[in-house]
């Protein structure tokens, strides 16, 4: 069925994806923030914001073993969305650290379940496009900028306790697109001619997962502590509010020639290009924060940093794995790279912000890019 010119699933998968990432635009830029309201210091924020990225070491490969050999891998998508807000709702009654980091435990938990398996689903839906995939994804970015700039001025007019029911608000909507979301493709089982860990231990497939990892290892500083480096700066939270919405923007429009990208750069050169930036991208930031002017092209560098690895590491995760380790495979490249690198930068940036400063915690960040380029321009081979 097709709809306005589209298929009714690439509106319902549209729709799911604007919600999901429209949560991550609240939770990302402005959690910090609820956190440093409450007193927490920057080692607890870092510990906190570490903890969400545990989470994805674990979460997305027991559900994502779970999906590839459930009858029904939608459902595991329904129930672990409904358990997320289930879960969140705990941010309402307590603020102590210990709770807090339990909610956020369990709230992670589930809430990195569902992407993985609809990653899958998406890929499956675009076939031999696989090229397309950004155009589809390019919702969860708008979704993201929505969430960002309509947020922004409200935390400066009332404060950012309103993070907390925003955020529940849509994590409802991203349950309720889960219940619309059907497709013959998400049932049944899918056989796999050779074991999972022969498909892990390829050298391309090693290759990527270790770059990737340095890669989300140079981004703890910006996730966990981005609108606080500004706040202090006295950027207001409108202003932060649009900086993320601007790389977000930036990211889009990455998304949208990604299809003319593939055809012509290799996944080396996609990749090798967008770890060189992300080392300058880190070292603009740590050393320049009170000029707007190169904050503005900082951000302005996430369509590399984020929007060209990302849709590269979905075409690498598709093409490595195949059939019924689909699932796995794409938990896995978030564990690996999101998971264990996100907690590693995460708590790396919480440990040294106050005794080193940012700009040396930006400086490792810009090195750990720097050794994620190395690895892509020796290791990877053109043929992956």
């Amino acid at each position: 069925m097709r709809l306005f010119g589209v298929s009714k699933l690439y509106l319902q998968l549209s729709a799911f994806y604007f919600f999901y990432f429209a949560v991550l635009g609240v939770l990302v830029p402005y959690w910090g923030l609820y956190l440093k309201s409450l007193g927490f210091t920057p080692v607890q924020i870092g510990s906190l914001m570490a903890l969400l990225m545990v989470s994805r070491i674990v979460a997305p490969n027991v559900w994502g073993w779970i999906a590839d050999h459930h009858h029904s891998r939608l459902s595991v998508v329904r129930t672990a969305s409904l358990l997320t807000v289930l879960a969140f709702a705990g941010v309402f009654f307590g603020t102590g650290f210990w709770w807090l980091a339990a909610v956020m435990g369990v709230f992670s938990f589930f809430w990195h379940a569902s992407l993985p398996v609809l990653e899958v689903l998406t890929l499956n839906h675009l076939g031999a496009r696989g090229g397309s995939y950004g155009r589809v994804r390019l919702w969860g970015s708008i979704g993201f900028i929505a969430s960002v700039v309509a947020l922004g001025p409200v935390i400066d007019a009332y404060g950012p306790w309103w993070v907390l029911p925003t955020m529940l608000l849509l994590l409802l909507g991203v349950w309720v697109c889960s219940l619309v979301i059907t497709d013959g493709q998400a049932t049944g089982r899918i056989e796999a001619p050779t074991s999972f860990l022969k498909f892990i231990l390829r050298p391309e497939v090693m290759a990527f997962l270790v770059a990737g990892f340095f890669m989300q290892v140079s981004h703890g500083p910006y996730y966990t502590f981005y609108s606080i480096y500004l706040e202090s700066f006295s950027y207001s939270k409108t202003v932060i509010g649009v900086l993320w919405a601007l790389a977000v923007v930036c990211e889009i429009g990455v998304f949208l020639v990604m299809p003319r990208l593939f055809a012509h750069v290799t996944l080396r050169q996609m990749l090798a290009a967008s770890f060189a930036l992300a080392a300058a991208r880190w070292l603009m930031i740590g050393f320049f924060p009170e000029s707007l002017t190169v904050l503005v092209l900082a951000q302005v560098l996430h369509a590399a940093t984020f929007g060209t690895f990302h849709a590269a590491g979905m075409q690498a995760t598709s093409r490595f794995f195949t059939g019924r380790h689909q699932h796995r495979g794409q938990a896995l490249y978030g564990t690996a790279c999101f998971g264990v690198g996100g907690a590693v930068g995460s708590f790396y940036s919480g440990q040294l912000w106050s005794p080193l400063g940012p700009a040396a915690v930006y400086s490792i960040a810009a090195v750990a890019a720097a050794i994620a380029f190395l690895i892509a321009v020796y290791w990877i081979r053109e043929r992956d």
